[in-house]
């Protein structure tokens, strides 16, 4: 019976409670419409994306049962399962038991009638060769003939039935007997045992390993004996190497080889903790974190940083950030990364700016501040603090880069990890807390500092407060259950409100505890200068403070009486005499803007020209009886005045009358024509003496030639309407994302991508760093390009917009 058909049984054998707890637990691959029968049920949930979904949820043992289901082959027993795990009995026999239910609910592995166990196909094939070992022997026999049956059951000592199918099952059921192989292979020349012995290890053969010749050649002393006794078997349809049944691979590894099955997670050493400890040092991570984001994206704010031509901010603009904001490099990328992705930033041409739900963000409480940032980190599709690329070069933030699914599921292992120590106790050392993030989801991104695989996400959860004592927070517990309600209610317990009052001082300081509200921060910003952000902010104000904040608009009683509103007791003296005398001195001299200046000797004159309606365009402004600054300039306001009448004359910026003469057209001379040179190289070229001189060339004149010569005809664009039609779909595509790209280039490229040859690109990466890499198996993944990077012997994701050039290879 089929797997889907399988499945489909196995589903209406189902009562609702259990069919209900499959689908929840595969509710992401089942969404609506609602499946309308069990069979179209079954086809959704054998879909590739779908079982690819379902594996980022399995633990370490999950994937390990499944991988041995997988090397036993489809439909396996229980038992042979159990045996080949070593889970017969005891713990891991009841462990085995509660996995295999779990995939069931997954509908990943699930029982027949019989009780034999099928798989989802797509799960089948995540593994070439699980366990490093081939296919079973029913498998590989499937294109022999019953006389090579009959031959290799007279060469084992089998009396071979009369029919082929009874002949494979004969030797089937001889092969699955590991006494019975170590008895036949201990009689086997010294030369066909080594090799067995050998292949065993890794019974799957080499990916990408050909043999060219007859099928029936040796290619290895001993291999004839083997493949005559049905321990190797050819592929009869293609030339490659010969292959090991999985049943003689495990039945060589001998009886005390057993898969890996880990089926409870790794020890680490706890220590007690209790929940008060816990909170203080919870509160302590968020409060710091939540003061220095806000600070960040003030920063933004007032100076939205640049973002490099490669995309994303680079180190220089981080560190910039990062000196206003009194913030580490680390803090700096979290904040930033988690604002984009909760919509507080945006990309703006050449910045990344602040967008307009920025404004509402920046009034609320720090507690809503930090939740809506906490659940962005939550789900976002990379490690934002990572600051080196697998090559040592230094990332960008904000730089777009690919989704890392295994970076995601790190953050989720690790919050899986935390809540999975026993109640009351945390880690050690919260590194050990790694090694559980392997366990839970073995398929995380561990982007390891040093020897430490998950340091980076750690040192996150440590710096957002959601792991605090080496225990998982209340924070944490609210994310992993993804309840943003719950999340918002424990900010609001753990974060302190914003204070709205400042201790103002006589050395002309003002101290604010905890986190300044949005509109005291606002108000001291602009009339005083921060000195130092954190727990207790601290500004000072100067004259220079002051004359800022007069210039914005305000007066000086309106200030004073702002201050007074938000100061602890009342204005300090030397502040208010600051105010006073900054504001007494303040606009005694004023600077008005002017494209020019009439003036002339008449008032009268100039008071008419003043309140002429037609020149009311010019923004003729009067300063004195007889002067006049018009917004316009000189020539617009000369033209202006003669059209209606009036006989001004144009001043030079010395104060001298403008001569104004026009210079009579006349045609450019035309430019001789270059000598040819009949000289080769090495010899001198001289005049000839008796030739006559050319014309001497005026520049003047060739200039004027130049400019008025018409452009000269672009070439057709090939990406344009009218342009030359792409020749495949894959130029169309590339051409659409790599736009440095010529259509030459584009056009090798894509060919390189439809043929898969190699190519050499000029490629900037994320880092603005400029190299030559070579590319071989390319995949197109619009915006990107996955390749087997030669230069680093790795694959790697490119970005088609970072591609500047395509050379052959």
């Amino acid at each position: 019976m089929a797997s889907g058909s399988t499945l489909t049984v196995w589903l209406c054998g189902l009562d609702g409670p259990r069919l209900a707890r499959v689908l929840a637990a595969r509710e992401d691959t089942v969404s609506p419409p609602e499946p309308r029968s069990v069979g179209e049920l079954a086809d959704r949930l054998q879909r590739p994306g779908s079982v690819a979904l379902a594996l980022h949820l399995l633990t370490l043992p999950d994937l390990q049962v499944a991988e041995a289901v997988a090397a036993l082959g489809v439909p396996a027993s229980r038992e042979a399962l159990a045996k080949l795990l070593g889970a017969t009995d005891g713990e891991a026999g009841r462990a085995l038991e509660a996995i295999l239910e779990g995939l069931a609910g997954r509908a990943l592995v699930w029982p027949d009638h019989s009780g034999r166990l099928h798989m989802a196909a797509p799960l089948r094939q995540v593994w070439e060769a699980p366990l490093g070992l081939d296919a079973p022997l029913a498998e590989l026999l499937a294109d022999m003939t019953s006389d090579e049956l009959r031959a290799m059951l007279a060469a084992l000592g089998v009396k071979p039935p009369s029919t082929k199918q009874q002949r494979m099952a004969a030797l089937v059921a001889h092969h699955s007997d590991p006494e019975g192989i170590a008895s036949v292979v201990a009689k086997a020349p010294a030369a066909a045992r080594k090799l067995l012995e050998r292949r065993a290890e890794s019974a799957s053969p080499q990916p990408g390993s050909i043999m060219f010749g007859a099928p029936g050649a040796d290619c290895e002393p001993g291999e004839r004996w083997a493949l005559d006794r049905g321990l190797l078997i050819r592929d009869r349809r293609r030339y490659g190497p010969a292959r090991m049944p999985v049943e003689v691979a495990v039945a060589l590894r001998g009886p005390a080889w057993h898969a890996p099955f880990e089926p409870g997670p790794p020890a680490v050493h706890v220590v007690s903790v209790n929940a008060a400890e816990v909170d203080r040092e919870t509160a302590a991570a968020a409060t710091a974190f939540a003061a220095h984001a806000a600070s960040v994206l003030s920063a933004c704010s007032a100076a939205p940083p640049a973002r490099l031509k490669s995309g994303g901010v680079g180190a220089r603009e981080l560190a910039r950030i990062g000196k206003a904001a009194q913030a580490d490099d680390a803090v700096v990328r979290i904040t930033l990364e988690a604002a984009y992705a909760a919509g507080l930033l945006a990309r703006d041409g050449d910045r990344v700016a602040p967008t307009k739900a920025y404004d509402p963000w920046a009034a609320q409480e720090p507690s809503e501040q930090f939740a809506a940032l906490l659940q962005a980190w939550r789900n976002l599709p990379l490690t934002p603090s990572q600051a080196r690329d697998e090559d040592g070069k230094a990332l960008p933030a904000v730089s777009g880069a690919p989704p890392c699914g295994g970076c995601l599921q790190t953050r989720h292992g690790l919050l899986a990890a935390a809540a999975h120590l026993p109640a009351g106790q945390g880690a050690r050392a919260s590194s050990d807390l790694g090694m559980l993030v392997a366990w839970h989801r073995p398929l995380a991104d561990p982007t390891p500092e040093g020897k430490t695989p998950f340091a980076t996400a750690i040192r996150e959860a440590e710096l957002l407060g959601v792991l605090a004592r080496g225990a998982l927070s209340p924070l944490g517990s609210a994310l992993r259950a993804d309840d943003p309600d719950e999340l918002a209610a424990v900010c609001r317990r753990l974060l302190p409100a914003a204070t709205g009052t400042a201790r103002i001082g006589v050395d002309l300081t003002a101290v604010v505890a905890g986190t300044p509200a949005a509109r005291l921060d606002a108000l001291l910003d602009s009339t005083a200068d921060r000195e130092t952000r954190g727990t207790a902010s601290v500004w000072r104000f100067s004259a220079g403070s002051i004359r800022r904040a007069l210039d914005s608009g305000r007066t000086s009683d309106e200030i004073t009486a702002d201050l007074s509103a938000i100061a602890v007791g009342p204005l300090p003296q030397p502040l208010a005499y600051l105010i006073a005398d900054t504001a007494r001195s303040h606009g005694r001299v004023r600077i008005a803007p002017a494209a020019c200046v009439i003036h002339g000797e008449e008032p009268a004159l100039l008071a008419e020209i003043a309140v002429h309606s037609k020149l009311a365009k010019l923004g003729l402004r009067r300063l004195a009886p007889t002067v006049l600054v018009s917004r316009s300039p000189l020539d617009q306001t000369l033209a202006a005045l003669r059209a209606e009448g009036y006989a001004p004359v144009a001043e030079t910026a010395d104060g001298t009358v403008r001569v104004e003469k026009t210079r009579p057209q006349r045609a450019a001379a035309p430019v001789p024509a270059p000598r040819k040179a009949r000289a080769r190289s090495g010899f001198r070229i001289t005049a000839d003496p008796h030739a006559a001189k050319a014309p001497a060339v005026d520049l003047n004149t060739l200039a004027a030639q130049l400019l008025a010569a018409p452009p000269t005809t672009p070439e057709p664009d090939p990406f344009g309407p009218g342009g030359v039609p792409f020749g495949t779909d894959t130029e169309e595509i590339v051409a659409g994302y790599a736009k440095r790209l010529s259509y030459s280039d584009v056009r090798q490229l894509a060919h390189a991508i439809d043929t898969g040859t190699a190519v050499r690109v000029d490629y900037v990466a994320a880092s603005g760093s400029r190299t030559v890499r070579t590319l071989d198996r390319l995949t197109l993944d619009p915006p990107h390009l996955e390749a087997w990077c030669r230069l680093r012997d790795a694959e790697r994701v490119f970005t088609l917009s970072r591609i500047h050039g395509v050379m052959p290879a």
